[in-house]
C-alpha cells in the first residue's frame, strides 16, 4: 500500500490526477483532546490509482494536494464530508470544489436516513469492511500495513459507491436535488468559527431572555476564543451549564463568580475568571438594542395536531412513492410550520426539488384541495370535488 510522506511523490501523485473526471477523498484525524482537528491521515483515489498521504510527515508541503483539491473540473467525492470540509476549510483557506457528498446522494436514492458508509459498501459492492482499526491512534507513527489498508479502501470502495449513485442520479433525473444540497453544504459560512457567534451553538441559548442572552453571548465568546487559543476542546474549558449559569446570575464579583458550578475555585480567581467578569461587565452595560436579535418563533395554534399527523402521513407516501429519505424531505419543524401557516412557512421543504416533491401537495391537504384515502392496506393521495 502507498503511503506518500514526500512533496514530490505527493506532486507526481496529483499531477497524475490532474486530468481526472473525478477523485474520491477521505481523512483520518482526532479530535478528543483539541479544538481544532488533528489531521493525521488523507486517502485519495483516482480511477486506476491510489495512495495514503501523510500529513505528519517531516517537510512535506500539501500545496500540490491543495491545488488538485482547487480544480474545479475535477468532482471531489466524500461520504459525510462536513468534518472532512472543516479540515480543508481550515487548512486550505477555501473547500474543494465541486463536490458529491455520497451520503446525501444516498438518501436521494432511497437507502435511507443518514446512511452509514459501511452499510453503503455492503449494499452496493457486496463487501464488508474490517473497521478494527477505526478507532486507532492515527497520529502514532509508523502507521501499520492494518492501519493503511484500512485507510485507503475507504476511498476505493468509494469509487464504486460514487459510480453507482451518480448512474441512479442520472436515470431518475435528480442530479440537480444533489447539487441543490451541495451548494448549501459547500457554504464557507458553516465552516467559519466566529466566537461572537459560538452561543447560537448552546442549545438552550436561543430560548433566552433577550439581557440573559447578551450575557451568554459574551461569556461564550471568551470561552471559543480562549479553546481556540491555546487549540483544547470547548468543555475542556468551560462547560455550556457554566456558561448558562453565569449568563442568568451575572455575577459581579470573584465570590459570586466561584459559586458557579462546575466553574473551579482557581478558574475564577484567575486571570480566566477577570475575563469572565468583564464580559459580564460588557453586557449589562450595552443598550438593549445591541442584545442579540432573538429568532422570532410564532406559536402554534391551538388543535393544530390533527394537520400535523396528516402531514407526516402525506411525508412518507410522497417518500415511498419516489423513493427517497424523509428527513432530508421535511424536517418536524417544517411540518409544524406548514401545519400552521401553510405557503407562509419559510421552511425549506416549500423550496427547490423539495417543494416540487412534497410542499406543493402538502400545502393542498392543508387547504382541503386533496385528502387521503385508504384502500386496502395503502393510503391513497385523491383529489377532492370542487379542488380544481
Amino acid at each position: 500500500m502507498k503511503v506518500i510522506t514526500k512533496t514530490k511523490e505527493l506532486t507526481a501523485f496529483c499531477e497524475a490526477l490532474d486530468s481526472a473526471e473525478y477523485i474520491t477523498v477521505d481523512t483520518e484525524f482526532m479530535r478528543e483532546k483539541t479544538y481544532w482537528p488533528h489531521l493525521c491521515l488523507i486517502q485519495v483515489a483516482g480511477e486506476n490509482s491510489e495512495a495514503a498521504i501523510d500529513p505528519l510527515a517531516d517537510g512535506i508541503n500539501l500545496s500540490p494536494l491543495y491545488k488538485l483539491f482547487k480544480n474545479t473540473n475535477i468532482v471531489k467525492v466524500f461520504h459525510a464530508a462536513r468534518q472532512d470540509l472543516e479540515i480543508f476549510h481550515k487548512s486550505m483557506g477555501e473547500l474543494p470544489a465541486p463536490m458529491f457528498d455520497t451520503q446525501v446522494a444516498a438518501m436521494v436514492c432511497g437507502f435511507g436516513e443518514s446512511v452509514g458508509y459501511e452499510t453503503l459498501v455492503n449494499k452496493i459492492t457486496g463487501q464488508q469492511l474490517d473497521k478494527s482499526s477505526r478507532f486507532t491512534d492515527w497520529s502514532h507513527r509508523p502507521l501499520t500495513n492494518k492501519q493503511i489498508t484500512y485507510a485507503i479502501s475507504d476511498v476505493t470502495h468509494l469509487r464504486d459507491i460514487y459510480k453507482k449513485l451518480s448512474a441512479e442520479l442520472e436515470k431518475s433525473k435528480r442530479s440537480s436535488w444533489v447539487e441543490e444540497e451541495m451548494a448549501i453544504l459547500t457554504d464557507p459560512a458553516i465552516y467559519e468559527q466566529e466566537p461572537r457567534n459560538a452561543w447560537k451553538r448552546i442549545k438552550k441559548g436561543k430560548s433566552l431572555k433577550p439581557k440573559v442572552a447578551a450575557i451568554l453571548r459574551e461569556v461564550a465568546a471568551w470561552r471559543e476564543s480562549e479553546a481556540q487559543r491555546k487549540n483544547i476542546p470547548r468543555n475542556r474549558m468551560l462547560r455550556e451549564e457554566a456558561l448558562l449559569e453565569i449568563a442568568h446570575h451575572a455575577p459581579s464579583s470573584v465570590k459570586d463568580l466561584a459559586r458557579t458550578r462546575g466553574l473551579g475555585k482557581g478558574l475564577a480567581e484567575g486571570k480566566g475568571g477577570e475575563a469572565l467578569l468583564k464580559a459580564v461587565e460588557k453586557a449589562l452595560a450595552m443598550p438593549a438594542e445591541e442584545y442579540p436579535q432573538m429568532p422570532a418563533r410564532r406559536d402554534l395554534p391551538r388543535n393544530i395536531a390533527p394537520v400535523i399527523e396528516l402531514l407526516k402521513v402525506l411525508l412518507r407516501i410522497k417518500c415511498q412513492e419516489n423513493d427517497v429519505a424523509p428527513k432530508l424531505v421535511a424536517s418536524s419543524q417544517d411540518i409544524e410550520e406548514i401545519a400552521a401557516y401553510g405557503e407562509e412557512a419559510d421552511v425549506p421543504a416549500l423550496h427547490g426539488w423539495r417543494n416540487a416533491l412534497f410542499g406543493i401537495e402538502a400545502n393542498k391537504l392543508r387547504n382541503g384541495k386533496v385528502g387521503l384515502k385508504l384502500q386496502g392496506k395503502k393510503v391513497k393521495i385523491i383529489e377532492l370535488e370542487g379542488s380544481s
